[in-house]
């Protein structure tokens, strides 16, 4: 071989080499603009934990691509997840989060709800949100027994709402006596209505509530209990409601309608996103939220963004998909679409 030759064969596999090295996904996402959708409306603990997301997560996709959040609160979200499964742009450059009700509300085939959640590409999951049930200091009930004699009226905001559906079922299923007024707009409003003397209390999320720790000293607002079997460490004391269910018939049912919390704040991709695309969106999603800025920065905000990876978020929504038919029967007549 001459030296020409053989000089021209080092370039040819320097240059091979060169593009064996180079990274596909680094490759497409540099430059590009990738769009956060939330299902909720800013300034919630979606929009909030979203958008700290959104500040730390392009650090760690490669490429270093730009997010944009895009707010889609419109039918409590469920916009939001039909456009992330029909609409949104498959090429990797959309992903984003909805309601955890979703999965519940496609199983049990919730009307204008699209999306089949066993095709999206789960990217995981922020939070493990506690639902508790609340009363004022001056209410009549005290502590949970109380319920199964006293009544206690508890803001709503429509049926199936997520301020609606624990007193509800929990009327339904296991005798307790509350009264639910509705046409609250959100926790904030009926938290409102408790501090004026409207209602007696209300159930929602632990985080969505922003209880401050004086508040419950104090006495100003007393926690009945939380909707989880397992402990809540904000509320270590407090009671869990499956201390009070008297058969597993009762247990199986609530687990179902109540597993919406497992589902803390879900992220998804498209369906038929690129594969190696979604792998490095996961991978980027636990390193975003291991950084130690972000959970600084959650720390103040008192803002929960505990990670929850892809496998574990997707196997609840094969449980789900496992319900048997019988029972899911039951769990429409329950809670007909929680919101």
């Amino acid at each position: 071989m001459s030296a020409t030759h053989a000089a021209a064969a080092f370039v040819l596999g320097l240059t091979a080499a060169t593009a064996s090295l180079a990274d596909p996904v680094e490759d497409f996402y540099r430059g590009k603009q990738i769009h956060m959708i939330v299902g909720h409306p800013a300034g919630g603990d979606y929009d909030l934990g979203g958008r700290l997301l959104a500040k730390y997560l392009p650090k760690y996709i490669p490429g270093n691509p730009v997010i944009v959040v895009q707010n889609m609160p419109t039918a409590a979200s469920v916009v939001a997840a039909n456009y992330l499964y029909k609409v949104a742009a498959k090429d990797g450059t959309a992903f984003g989060s909805f309601s955890r009700n979703i999965p519940g509300q496609a199983v049990m085939g919730l009307q204008n709800l699209e999306a089949d959640p066993r095709k999206y590409q789960w990217l995981g999951a922020t939070s493990l949100p506690g639902r508790i049930c609340l009363v004022r200091g001056q209410s009549p009930v005290k502590s949970a027994e109380d319920l199964f004699d006293k009544e206690a009226v508890m803001a709503g905001a429509g049926p199936g709402s997520s301020l609606s559906i624990v007193p509800s079922v929990l009327t339904q299923t296991i005798g307790m006596k509350f009264k639910i007024v509705e046409g609250y707009q959100g926790a904030p409003d009926g938290l409102l209505a408790v501090e004026r003397g409207e209602v007696d209390g209300i159930c929602n999320t632990f985080g969505a509530l922003r209880l401050k720790p004086e508040q419950l000293r104090s006495g100003q607002y007393r926690v009945l209990f939380r909707a989880e079997e397992a402990p809540f460490a904000a509320l270590p004391d407090v009671p869990s409601i499956y201390k009070f269910i008297k058969t597993e018939q009762q247990a199986q049912l609530i687990r179902f309608i109540f597993s919406s919390v497992e589902f803390g704040r879900p992220y998804v991709m498209p369906p038929e996103a690129p594969a190696d695309r979604v792998q490095a969106m996961r991978k980027a999603f636990g390193a975003a939220l291991s950084d130690p800025d972000l959970l600084a920065e959650a720390r103040k905000l008192d803002l929960d963004m505990s990670f929850r990876p892809a496998e574990a978020v997707a196997g609840l929504v094969d449980k789900l998909y496992a319900t048997p038919p019988a029972m899911l029967e039951q769990v429409k007549k329950l809670a007909p679409a929680e919101r």
